[in-house]
C-alpha cells in the first residue's frame, strides 16, 4: 500500500513557547516568535498559499537556544528566523520554491546560538 495523498503540502510548527523571565534557556516567544507566526500566517494568506499549507503554533520544540526556530514538514527542515525578512524569504524559498533558505537552516548538531548578523 502506497502513503496517503499529503493533506498539506507544507506543515509548518513554529515554536511559541514561553518561559518564565531569566530562564537560563530563553524562548522562543521571549525572542519574538509570536508577532513572527502571525505574520507568517497573514502572509502565506496574501500569497494564495492556504489551504495547501498550515501554519501552527507549537509548544517547546526543545531548541531553545537556537530560537526562535519552527520546522517544516514533510521535509522536516529547520529554520531559526529573526525578521519579517526571513520570513519571507522562509515562504518564497523553501514552501512556494521547495528549496532551501541555508543561511537560516539548523543542523541536527547544533546547539550553540548563532551571532547576531551585522547590519
Amino acid at each position: 500500500m502506497s502513503d496517503p495523498t499529503l493533506f498539506y503540502t507544507s506543515h509548518v510548527f513554529c515554536c511559541t513557547n514561553r518561559r518564565p523571565d531569566g530562564h537560563k534557556r530563553g524562548s522562543c516567544a521571549e525572542r519574538g516568535s509570536e508577532p513572527l507566526r502571525n505574520y507568517m500566517k497573514a502572509r502565506a494568506k496574501e500569497l494564495g498559499l492556504e489551504p495547501k499549507i498550515r501554519i501552527n503554533s507549537a509548544g517547546c520544540l526543545e531548541r531553545c537556544e537556537l530560537g526562535p526556530t519552527m520546522v517544516i514538514y514533510p521535509e522536516g527542515i529547520w529554520y531559526t528566523y529573526q525578521t519579517k525578512e526571513d520570513i519571507d524569504e522562509i515562504l518564497q524559498t523553501h514552501v512556494v520554491g521547495g528549496g532551501r533558505v541555508e543561511r537560516l537552516m539548523l543542523q541536527p548538531n547544533e546547539t550553540e546560538p548563532r551571532s547576531a548578523t551585522p547590519v
